[in-house]
């Protein structure tokens, strides 16, 4: 388990979202990217802009939103989320 300071701190050392990260497509906290790792269990952690920001089950999740399962919400589908970032011209 980490302490509290420990994920305070990653939180405040941590760079800006990428586009990426912003569509949905990676990991808010370890940057997985979950078009390459389709099986990879993604989570509803934050919102930002009426986007979902998404975090791999478990650390990830727990780091960012306090629950290893994130939000009590449904991901958009992976097809929806890759439409979409390309429809923003990113």
């Amino acid at each position: 388990m980490y302490s509290q300071d420990s994920i305070s701190g990653r939180r405040r050392g941590r760079p800006e979202p990428t586009a990426e990260t912003l569509a949905g497509l990676a990991c808010l906290v370890c940057g997985a990217d979950f078009r390459s790792a389709p099986d990879v269990d993604a989570v509803v952690v934050s919102h930002r802009d009426d986007k979902q920001l998404l975090a791999c089950r478990g650390i990830c999740a727990r780091m960012v939103s306090g629950s290893a399962t994130g939000l009590d919400e449904t991901p958009l589908p992976l097809a929806e989320r890759v439409r979409r970032h390309g429809a923003d011209g990113s």
